[in-house]
């Protein structure tokens, strides 16, 4: 069993730290069909914030737009408040998007996702470079929170 093969059957493990670890794991290999629909189930995990957390860490890690875009179509799919709250953190709490170098990169990955063509990936690569726009501190009374 090669380690991609492994890693999506701990994806079903009956326990949160094996998920956990499948997620950091595959998360190398996001941009693969197969892989990209079980990383999408573990950043949405039932059983364990934690699963959701480590998994959307790995994928923010990767640097690029397929790693967000990922965490992006998770969080527009999140059902409850504590995943989105999650995914959310691991988006917006990424270090390198401190520098301007890394500011610059975040906004040109999302202005890249605003065409994708799923639209829950465009609408919160919107969301997100609208929020970016707006002064530290000023909140739109018309938007939304995240999902």
């Amino acid at each position: 069993m090669d380690s991609i093969t492994s890693a999506i059957h701990e994806a079903d493990s009956p326990s949160w730290s094996v998920r956990a670890n499948a997620g950091r794991r595959l998360a190398a290999a996001a941009h693969v069909p197969e892989v990209s629909e079980v990383l999408h189930r573990l950043l949405l995990d039932p059983g364990d914030t934690g699963v959701t957390q480590e998994t959307a860490k790995a994928l923010m890690r990767r640097g690029d737009a397929c790693g967000l875009r990922a965490v992006l179509a998770a969080l527009a799919c999140a059902q409850d408040f504590e995943t989105a709250d999650h995914l959310w953190a691991e988006i917006c709490g990424d270090p390198r998007w401190i520098t301007e170098s890394g500011a610059d990169q975040l906004v040109r990955q999302l202005g890249e996702l605003t065409s994708d063509e799923d639209d829950g990936v465009r609408t919160e690569a919107r969301s997100l470079l609208h929020r970016m726009k707006k002064p530290w501190g000023e909140v739109d009374p018309n938007a939304s929170p995240p999902t």
